[in-house]
C-alpha cells in the first residue's frame, strides 16, 4: 500500500505545486501591481522553493548537442542503438563536415559506459559522457524505469544485467573489432562478471576495463550503505522495501524497489547538507544570483529524478554483492541465455587491461573496494593494471565535476589510448573471434526468454 499512498500524496500535491509556480512568477514580474519590493522578492523565492519541493521530477535529457574535438565544435546526434526490455544502448554519434576532423573521429576508440542501475537515471553521467566524447566513440546503458515495463516482459534478474552487458560488448566488437568498457559504481560487479564469463568461454574480451567507485569487495572499509545491506536480512528487504507498481503505470503489478524509497535513503545520508542547499537557493533567489540558482536547479533536477528497480534484480544484488560476497568468494554462478549456470572466474581474464579509480572521501564505496578487482584478476600482467586514488574527491567527484575533467579523465584517456590494441598474443585472431561471437549473439538472445521464464 505504501506505493499507492505515495502516488496519492504526489497527485494531491501537484495542483499546489503548480499554484506555487504561478505565484512565484506573479510576484517576480515587474509589470504586476506587486512591484519588485523586498516583500515581493521573498514571496516569489518562497513560492519557487515550495514548487521545487513539491513538483514531480521526470527523467532528464542528456542534452549534449555539441562537443569540442581538437578545437572543432562537433555536432552530436543521440540515438538508440539497441532497445532491450529494461535498457537502451544509447549512442552519441559525432558529425563533422571537415575531412581532417572526420578522419580523427573515425580513428578514435569505442567505449561502452555502463551506468549504474541504483536509483538514478543514466543522465547522472552526463558530464562523464560529454568529457569522454572529446576523444572516444561513446555508448551508454540507459536503464529504463521498471514501473514502465509491462509484466509480460518478464522479470529482470542480476543474471540478465550481466547478459545485457555481454550483448552490448559483442555489438561494439562486431562494429569496431573491439572496444573498451567503463563502469561507474554499482555496475563494476556485473561488468567484471560479464567480462570474466566471456574470457572463460574463450571469447575476446574488451581491450580495457575501467572500474570507478564500485563495491567489488564490499567487506573492505564498509560505508553506511554497506552496513545497511549487511546488517539487515534478505527477508527484511523483501518484506519492507518491495512493493507492487500501482495501476496507473504500464508496469502495473510488477514487484519493484521504488525510486522514492531510494531517494529518501540518499537524502537521509546527508539531511543537513540538503537543507542548507535549499536555504542557500532561497537566498540566491532573493539576491538575484541567477547563476547560483540555476546551478542548484540543474543539480536537483538530476538528483530528484529517480527510477524503480525490478525486485528480483535489487534483492539479488543485495544478496550477491553485499551479503554473501559471491564474486570475491569465488562461488558466484550466473545463468546464461541458454539457461545454464556458469561460474564467474575473474582469474580467467588474461589480456584486458584494468584501471580502478577510487575517491579518497567516497562515502558510498569505501577505500579498497574497487581496487580489489586487481587481486581477483591475478592473471592480467601487472604492466596492464593501474589504480588511481583521487585526493579530496567524494563518490561523485571521480566521474563528474572539475576533478573528473582535470585530474581523472586525462588518466583514463591515456590508459585507453595505451592499450587500444589487442595484446601481442591476440592479433587479428581476436578481431575475427569478436565478429564471430557477435554474430552468434542474436541466437543467444532468442534463447533468453525461455531461460527467464524458467526462473520465474
Amino acid at each position: 500500500m505504501l506505493y499507492q499512498i505515495y502516488e496519492a500524496q504526489r497527485s494531491l500535491m501537484e495542483p499546489f505545486a503548480d499554484f506555487a509556480q504561478a505565484a512565484s512568477k506573479l510576484y517576480s514580474n515587474p509589470l504586476t501591481p506587486f512591484g519588485q519590493g523586498p516583500l515581493a522578492q521573498r514571496l516569489s523565492a518562497a513560492y519557487d522553493l515550495f514548487y521545487r519541493l513539491g513538483k514531480d521530477y521526470e527523467k532528464p535529457e542528456f542534452g549534449i548537442k555539441t562537443v569540442d574535438v581538437g578545437g572543432v565544435e562537433v555536432a552530436i546526434h543521440e540515438r538508440v542503438e539497441m532497445d532491450k526490455p529494461f535498457c537502451e544502448l544509447r549512442r552519441f554519434k559525432r558529425f563533422s563536415d571537415e575531412p581532417e576532423t572526420l578522419k580523427n573521429l573515425k580513428a578514435q576508440p569505442a567505449v561502452l559506459i555502463v551506468a549504474p542501475l541504483s536509483g538514478h537515471y543514466a543522465t547522472l553521467l552526463r558530464d562523464t559522457v560529454r568529457t569522454m566524447l572529446r576523444d572516444h566513440k561513446v555508448f551508454i546503458t540507459d536503464w529504463k524505469n521498471a514501473r514502465n515495463v509491462p509484466l509480460e516482459q518478464g522479470a529482470f534478474h542480476l543474471d540478465d544485467y550481466v547478459g545485457y552487458v555481454q550483448e552490448f560488448i559483442r555489438h561494439l566488437q562486431a562494429e569496431y573489432g573491439n572496444c573498451h568498457v567503463m563502469s561507474v559504481c554499482q555496475p563494476t560487479v556485473p561488468v567484471l562478471a560479464a567480462v570474466s564469463l566471456m574470457a572463460s568461454r574463450g571469447e575476446p574480451t574488451p581491450l580495457t576495463m575501467t572500474m570507478m567507485g564500485g563495491p567489488i569487495d564490499a567487506r573492505k572499509s564498509p560505508t553506511a550503505v554497506n552496513n545497511l545491506a549487511m546488517n539487515k536480512s534478505y527477508q527484511w528487504f523483501e518484506n519492507n522495501v518491495i512493493y507492487r507498481v500501482p495501476t496507473s503505470f504500464p508496469g502495473a503489478g510488477r514487484r519493484v524497489y521504488p525510486g522514492f524509497l531510494q531517494y529518501t535513503g540518499f537524502v537521509a545520508m546527508n539531511p543537513d547538507r540538503h537543507l542548507s542547499s535549499h536555504y542557500d537557493y532561497f537566498k540566491h533567489l532573493i539576491a538575484g544570483d541567477d547563476a547560483s540558482a540555476e546551478a542548484h536547479r540543474q543539480f536537483y533536477d538530476e538528483y530528484n529524478a529517480v527510477l524503480d528497480m525490478d525486485a528480483d534484480y535489487y534483492l539479488e544484488t543485495i544478496r550477491v554483492v553485499f551479503q554473501e560476497f559471491n564474486l570475491v568468494n569465488g562461488n558466484w554462478d550466473v545463468r546464461n541465455a541458454e539457461g545454464e549456470l556458469e561460474r564467474v572466474r575473474p582469474e580467467d581474464i588474461r589480456t584486458t587491461a584494468h584501471l580502478t579509480i577510487e575517491g579518497e572521501l567516497d562515502d558510498i564505496s569505501g577505500a579498497g573496494q574497487t581496487e580489489a578487482a586487481h587481486e581477483l584478476c591475478y592473471h592480467v600482467p601487472k604492466a596492464r593494471q593501474k589504480h588511481i586514488e583521487v585526493k579530496g574527491a567524494g563518490h561523485y567527484g571521480i566521474f563528474s565535476g572539475r576533478r573528473w575533467r582535470e585530474n581523472v579523465y586525462p588518466q583514463v584517456r591515456d590508459f585507453i589510448k595505451q592499450f587500444d590494441q589487442p595484446a601481442p598474443a591476440e592479433g587479428k585472431r581476436t578481431a575475427r573471434k569478436a565478429v564471430a561471437a557477435a554474430r552468434r549473439a542474436p541466437e543467444a538472445a532468442r534463447a533468453s526468454s525461455p531461460a527467464r521464464a524458467r526462473r520465474k
